[in-house]
């Protein structure tokens, strides 16, 4: 019996014009690079990823798109790059000039 195939998902990529804290874009194109992804790709999958609920856990968990090499893989890249903050940093950004 051959496995049915899955089928495509026709898709249409636009351009964004996005800022954000350049040692996390670093952290990125690095992890996108050691994937053998394109910066895009990357994002698409963390953007879907933060759209699934944990079961149980809905509104407050959401499925991680990373496995525990990849997780492993970030933190070394967090740390070549400087980015010493955490998840909730964000809400403390200050932009300088």
């Amino acid at each position: 019996m051959r496995p049915q195939a899955t089928p495509l998902v026709p898709i249409e990529r636009v351009e964004v014009r996005v800022r954000m804290e350049r040692r996390i874009v670093m952290v990125l194109e690095a992890l996108a690079e050691q994937r053998n992804m394109t910066l895009g790709e990357l994002l698409e999958k963390i953007v879907l990823h933060s759209f699934e609920a944990v079961p149980g856990q809905e509104g407050e968990m959401c499925a991680s798109p990373y496995s525990i090499d990849s997780l492993a893989a970030i933190a070394h890249l967090k740390r070549i790059h400087g980015m010493d903050f955490d998840t909730h940093a964000s809400r403390r950004f200050q932009e300088i000039a």
